[in-house]
């Protein structure tokens, strides 16, 4: 790739962004202008290596030449017909990502947040036309410090007060237990199955800081659900597309959702992209006129999903992650043995997080992420003090035990203020 450099320094682009958007983000003095596999560049040349991905929408690399094509050759051909006519892509998309997840039909969407309130909707219709709940009383069991997206239902169930707070009244409907705690999910079902419509699940909490639960509690919960005739949906908006080691994170514990949740890197982080997947006895509740998008199942969407989507394949990404995060984490492990300023780091896949020996208000994780970034590695702290590390899935061995080493001297050279 050309290392063209832009002539306005950073500076300025970031004073654009505060005096003329929304102040709904927190990110670093990084101003971005190009990417190239795991490599992104800022506006003045520098290169570093991407270990946030877009909060894992970027698996297959930035701007990877299958994906782009598609991107280009459909855009100009057909861009957008809307739902109310066909076009010669949804189709072979559809075809292709069941078959690939094992589902009977998939409903597109754009965003992970919209595939969210997707199923959502499909659960209480299949609840109240298939289960027999009585209207308007279908309840959906969530998990605490979930992090389903934004909209207001989302926020509804969220106990991130950031979240949530002052944007009431809230969507009812939601019952909270807490994450892995399989006898808290039985304990809801006994008192109360006959009203249940779902339980909606993070495989791994992702936002929340890549909180990796007890081996065999998605299939524990997935059993739950099938005895008391209760939807188990997956949402793998972050944890799918190979980003845990195997397409989807459920797959680890065998597990096949009623309902699959997917976004992100469905597209290579190229276009926004979401599904929902589900079989025939869930999917056939919904009729025309009852749930769309007009963007939903565009042809550029569909063509690019499907690059995407053989990307994953043909480059075996699932195993490349799975191989690599198991040596990213033994290497984490020995820096842990080196310094006190790392407590813990956990994760599946190339999923992982490091927990810094800070309180969540201090600004450790921060101030380390700014050094990582002077060091050539871009990452992000989330709730407070810990840091998600999520490197495309196209990293090589050589580049990612670069990226140890680069983590390795920021930890040991770190002092706190």
């Amino acid at each position: 790739m050309s290392e063209t450099v832009s002539l306005k320094n950073a500076q300025y682009y970031i004073d654009l962004e505060n005096a003329y958007g929304a102040h709904n983000y927190h990110p670093l003095p990084v101003v971005l202008d190009k990417g190239e596999g795991v490599y992104v560049w800022d506006v003045e040349g520098k290169k570093y290596y991407d270990f946030l991905s877009a909060y894992s929408a970027v698996n297959q690399g930035h701007s990877h030449p299958k994906i782009v094509d598609a991107l280009v050759s459909q855009a100009k051909k057909l861009a957008l017909t809307s739902r109310a006519f066909y076009n010669s892509k949804l189709g072979e998309y559809e075809k292709k990502i069941t078959s690939l997840f094992g589902f009977d039909k998939v409903l597109p969407m754009n965003s992970g947040a919209e595939a969210v309130e997707t199923a959502v909707k499909l659960a209480r219709k299949w609840s109240y036309e298939v289960k027999g709940i009585s209207e308007n009383s279908a309840k959906i069991i969530v998990c605490e410090n979930n992090f389903h997206g934004r909209t207001t239902t989302i926020v509804s169930f969220s106990n991130d007060e950031d979240a949530s707070k002052n944007y009431g009244p809230f969507t009812p409907g939601f019952v909270k237990i807490p994450y892995n705690d399989i006898n808290a999910l039985e304990e809801v079902l006994k008192n109360d199955a006959s009203n249940i419509a779902a339980f909606l699940v993070e495989p791994i909490q992702g936002e929340a800081g890549v909180y990796v639960p007890d081996e065999g509690y998605l299939k524990a919960t997935s059993d739950l659900c099938k005895k008391y005739n209760v939807l188990f949906i997956a949402d793998e908006v972050q944890t799918g597309i190979a980003r845990t080691g195997k397409l989807i994170a459920c797959h680890h514990e065998n597990v096949q959702p009623d309902i699959l949740v997917l976004g992100k890197a469905i597209s290579g982080g190229m276009y926004p992209v979401s599904a929902v997947l589900a079989n025939d006895n869930i999917m056939h509740v919904i009729q025309p006129g009852q749930h769309g998008s007009t963007f939903g199942g565009n042809p550029i969407a569909c063509a690019v999903a499907m690059a995407a989507l053989d990307v994953v394949e043909d480059e075996h990404l699932s195993e490349r992650a799975e191989e690599l995060g198991k040596l990213f984490r033994l290497e984490i492990e020995k820096l842990i043995a080196k310094t006190d300023l790392i407590t813990k780091v956990r994760g599946k896949g190339l999923l992982n997080a490091i927990l810094i020996n800070d309180t969540p208000e201090s600004s450790t994780a921060w101030n380390l992420c700014l050094n990582l970034k002077e060091n050539g590695l871009l990452a992000k702290p989330t709730h407070g003090n810990i840091i998600r590390l999520a490197p495309p899935l196209v990293i090589t061995e050589e580049q990612l035990l670069e990226c140890v080493s680069i983590i390795e001297k920021t930890v040991l050279e770190y002092k706190k203020n």
